[in-house]
């Protein structure tokens, strides 16, 4: 049992954090899609998923990234969001800024940690 245990922890920390972060939201009941909207016009592409449950749909930035994701990453992800008619985006990284949770806390901003998904995807 340890074996299996270490065996999919290990394959876990090897996966790319889009994988992890895909299967984290197929496993929360979520139905995961790529953007089907045209990007042509940004110079800077940021949204990497569209996550629906029960009819609200979620933009996601994922940053696999191995340094802290600071606030000027979740504002441009509010404004990318706001601009395509967007509400409760999330953003998926390593980890997070105190000001970065902060803004995020009050504009509604979900923030996943890889570690989180990991925790998740061990149950």
């Amino acid at each position: 049992m340890l074996t299996y245990f270490l065996s999919c922890e290990r394959e876990m920390l090897h996966s790319s954090l889009m994988e992890l972060a895909i299967r984290y939201f197929m496993r929360r009941g979520y139905r995961v899609d790529k953007p089907r909207f045209d990007e042509s016009y940004s110079r800077n592409p940021r949204i990497d998923l569209i996550a629906t449950k029960q009819n609200r749909v979620h933009p996601v930035m994922i940053k696999n990234w191995k340094r802290t994701v600071g606030v000027n990453v979740v504002i441009s992800l509010d404004k990318e969001s706001q601009d395509k008619g967007f509400s409760n985006p999330m953003l998926v990284a390593e980890k997070f800024s105190e000001h970065a949770k902060a803004y995020a806390n009050r504009r509604g901003i979900i923030l996943i940690t890889k570690s989180e998904i990991i925790r998740e995807l061990m149950r």
